[in-house]
């Protein structure tokens, strides 16, 4: 599992850590470890032309520090020094002692690199790029120039992933000792670009900020049945979703749960035709979900429009997704006095209406958004995007990055809805559930549009091939 923490976290292990250590030990151990993760990249260094963009404290002095090492190796290295005035003087040194040199013509030595160092900022940096430090950046990264942030990239925020300026885009970020909330959230996350972890040494708290799930994680909670398992024992979802105008969303919803290895689904809504004609195997009711029979979990809300069912779920003592439509004018206090699990699956549209606030809110502060909507509601809050945020009062918010920009596709939230589902079915808690389902569904993205245009109900087709590269890895 990545585990993401604060600054003034980190910041503080770090203090710890140098009472401990002689002077300027720990930032030799990220310099080296950033510059092995250069020559890695480059695969040759010698002769290799780097810059760096060196701004003032201890980022630079790294960014310095890793210079020196690659020029040691024989790199032609240039620094452009930001604020000439505060550069790290041991860092600036020791650059100059390996053969390294200050850049007269910043964009003359960019427009022929072949590897830029982003130290800028750090992470302590809020805001965007200063002004003085725009044309820079943009001359790196309209370079042909690999470009790797050292710690965090410029101009996005590590505690919260905003960027509210001008960022410096990477291709690769190497961060220190742990990983800030900014490299998992978006829009920051978009920046990073292919994140590798220097361990330093830091002695961490137990509990971290932000956490993602990796492969070991989820298959871990995926449920698996056992010899005297029936469909009761493996989970019965009901599905109240669709309508005359939407019966597509009932059977991606269904889809979804099917594929998710729910024993068996209930269906209850006017698109059951549909459903059968798909998946005959589902039991379709035309009543009230209190007259459709047993469940252990509800999904309500896909394409519903304005039919009913909503309430009736809620007050039900089973978990419950709402999702969609079942979301329009959802009252606080209805779910709050749930005594079962309810999991809300907003878009940030239905976030910001649930919220009071406008859309670019949301999307400009997810972390924040998606933590008020789990305070207010009480409930678990699993906020959709690139990034898929997943939120559960004192608990770490848990972030999502497996899918793929194909999966912005309608439907397939009906999907991820019933596949949900099927986990708070198994007995996942809401958390679990909702995590391990965005995270299943990103692969299932993934395996569905290889790079290629897909559907909602192809990602559905895909969801066993998912699940299974999670619990039957290919041998290394």
């Amino acid at each position: 599992m990545r585990t993401a923490y604060r600054v003034e976290t980190v910041r503080a292990a770090e203090a710890e850590l140098m009472h401990r250590l002689p002077d300027g030990a720990l930032m030799q151990r990220a310099a080296a470890g950033l510059a092995a993760a250069c020559a890695d990249m480059l695969g040759r260094v010698y002769a290799a032309r780097i810059v760096l963009l060196v701004g003032s404290g201890d980022n630079g002095g790294d960014t310095l520090y890793a210079g020196a090492r690659l020029a040691r190796r024989g790199a032609a290295v240039h620094a452009v020094l930001l604020s000439p005035d505060r550069a790290h003087p041991e860092g600036l040194a020791a650059l100059e002692r390996a053969g390294g040199r200050i850049a007269d013509d910043p964009f003359e030595v960019l427009a022929t690199a072949d590897l830029v160092l982003d130290g800028i900022t750090g992470m302590g940096g809020h805001g965007g790029l200063r002004p003085d430090a725009v044309p820079v950046a943009r001359a790196a990264r309209g370079s042909d120039a690999l470009v790797v942030a050292v710690d965090l990239p410029s101009g996005v925020d590590a505690d919260t992933g905003e960027v509210t300026g001008e960022a410096l885009r990477a291709d690769a970020t190497v961060t220190f000792g742990a990983y800030k909330p900014g490299l998992l959230i978006d829009p920051a996350r978009e920046y990073a670009g292919a994140v590798r972890l220097v361990p330093i040494g830091l002695d961490l708290p137990s509990v971290p900020e932000v956490e993602a799930l990796q492969h070991a994680d989820v298959a871990d909670l995926l449920p698996t049945p056992a010899g005297e398992s029936d469909k009761y024992r493996r989970g019965v979802v009901g599905v109240v979703a669709g309508s005359a105008r939407y019966p597509g969303a009932a059977v991606l919803a269904v889809a979804g749960a099917l594929r998710g290895g729910a024993g068996a689904v209930r269906y209850v809504g006017p698109g059951g035709d549909a459903v059968l004609a798909r998946f005959p195997e589902t039991l379709v009711s035309d009543g009230s979900p209190a007259k459709a029979g047993r469940v252990q979990a509800w999904v309500v809300g896909p394409g519903l429009g304005d039919g009913p069912g909503v309430d009736e779920v809620l007050a039900s003592d089973v978990p419950v997704l709402v999702d969609a439509d079942g979301l329009r004018g959802l009252d606080p206090r209805t779910v709050r006095a749930r005594s079962a699990a309810t999991l809300l699956t907003p878009h940030a549209g239905e976030a910001a209406a649930l919220l009071g606030v406008a859309r670019e809110r949301v999307e400009a502060e997810r972390l924040a958004s998606v933590r008020e909507l789990a305070e207010q509601f009480g409930a678990t809050v699993l906020l959709k995007g690139s990034t898929t945020l997943v939120a559960d009062a004192g608990w770490p918010v848990r972030a999502n990055a497996t899918g793929t920009p194909w999966l912005a596709t309608a439907g397939s939230g009906d999907v991820l809805s019933g596949l949900a589902g099927s986990l708070l079915a198994a007995g996942l808690s809401g958390r679990d559930a909702g995590s391990v389902a965005a995270y299943v569904h990103g692969l299932a993205g993934r395996w569905a549009a290889r790079d290629a245009p897909t559907t909602a109900y192809a990602v559905a087709e895909a969801l066993p091939n998912a699940w299974r590269s999670i619990t039957q890895p290919r041998p290394t």
